[in-house]
């Protein structure tokens, strides 16, 4: 594997910064602007070697290329021995193909359309409820709840487990972003049981596949067999991990940048019709997934550095997102962009499976919380903190006249 001699002497500076902290708001996004301007490609060193690619061509380029750069590892930050495995993100070629013929109908645009009345109910009760209070908290109060029923709801399972499965959630985070393996193997362990004692349900007695993803996975031939219990049970512990962080976590730094940007919200509260083209530029702005990461199959040169078979690539989703050669102003908020191709979602084969969802939710929580609580604010000036790794404010305490 190269080394932090081998970057040096290709002219590529080496780092020493652990994104996997708790730091203080936006200090992510700030540390890897600065380490895009400083160079093309980089070399971390914690918590173990991996190149650096921050800029918005590169990134788009590898994800592009997964015969070289190939998903047996999706996160620079992950020990690349870990055994959690995830489908369909650790599968490539035809097997990964395979795997994503059968998800993409369940999260299309028609099935998600499918659920959109059932989750503005549930969001427009929810706000109802937070609306005579004057405050909450953001993060726990709305944002955590929300997006977990109505992800829970489109799965078919039922909304109320969502009490359980969130701290197991948590906790599988804190394993993939530097927590110690023998204490995080009871979530796995958990998390795993619970889709087995699901999949073992459905088989003595199946549901509705229409609406019921374990029974549609149970169902499923896309090589003309069914697909193996096992990997039925991986696919929704995968899912499970993708689908209960992303939204809440961007729906934090959504509303805490409304709060914090009068012009902004009043901008949305006028114009609703605005939210959609809004929704596409706050994920482009506040990208949670900082990284993908992925393994090079075979020795290349790329960017002037040698990079050898086996070694780990980042490839820096958000801070390409914020790369000027692509956005002009690019760590502001501006509707209309001429250019709008973000990376939020990553591109390629690859791409974020639920991407349709985020952007129904995203849509749906803005329009019906600004139609009801159109002015807000936050609570206090105290310093908030956000979780590295896939980035997350723990707390957005806001405030509003009643």
């Amino acid at each position: 594997m190269s080394t932090p001699e081998d970057a040096i002497a290709s002219g590529c500076p080496v780092v020493d910064i652990d994104y996997r902290q708790y730091r203080p708001a936006f200090w992510h996004w700030n540390s890897l602007n600065e380490v895009r301007e400083q160079a093309r490609v980089s070399m971390n060193t914690v918590p173990h070697r991996f190149w650096m690619l921050n800029r918005y061509d590169d990134v788009r380029e590898v994800l592009q290329r997964p015969e070289v750069f190939t998903n047996r590892v999706t996160s620079a930050l992950q020990d690349p021995a870990t055994k959690v495995k995830l489908i369909p993100q650790n599968a490539v070629g035809r097997e990964h193909v395979k795997y994503r013929q059968v998800l993409n109908p369940w999260f299309s645009p028609g099935s998600v359309k499918r659920i959109e009345p059932m989750a503005r109910a549930r969001c427009i009760e929810m706000i109802e409820e937070l609306a005579p209070c004057g405050s909450c908290d953001l993060a726990v109060d709305f944002a955590m709840l929300y997006p977990t029923e109505v992800f829970l709801a489109i799965l078919g399972l039922p909304t109320e487990d969502g009490r359980v499965l969130l701290p197991l959630v948590e906790g599988m985070f804190r394993r993939f972003f530097g927590g110690a393996e023998e204490e995080t193997d009871t979530y796995v362990e958990e998390l795993h049981a619970y889709y087995k004692a699901a999949i073992d349900e459905r088989l003595a007695v199946p549901r509705d596949p229409a609406t019921d993803f374990i029974t549609y996975l149970l169902q499923a031939e896309p090589d003309g067999a069914p697909l193996p219990h096992e990997d039925v049970q991986t696919l929704c512990f995968t899912i499970m991990l993708a689908g209960l962080d992303t939204t809440r976590s961007e729906l934090g730094y959504i509303f805490h940048h409304l709060a914090t940007h009068e012009s902004d919200r009043r901008t949305l509260v006028d114009q609703p019709e605005l939210i959609p083209d809004a929704v596409e530029e706050f994920v482009r702005l506040y990208g949670l997934l900082i990284q993908d990461g992925r393994y090079v199959a075979e020795d290349i040169e790329f960017a002037g550095c040698p990079m050898r078979q086996g070694d780990i690539v980042w490839l820096g989703l958000a801070a390409a997102d914020r790369d000027p050669r692509k956005f002009d102003d690019p760590d502001e908020f501006k509707l209309g962009r001429e250019f709008t191709k973000h990376l939020a979602f990553a591109a390629g084969g690859h791409r974020c499976l639920g991407s349709h969802l985020a952007r129904s939710e995203l849509i749906v929580a803005l329009e019906e919380w600004l139609r009801r609580i159109p002015d807000f604010r936050l609570a206090e000036d105290g310093e908030l903190q956000e979780r590295g790794g896939q980035l997350m404010l723990r707390r957005v305490p806001l405030q509003w006249d009643v």
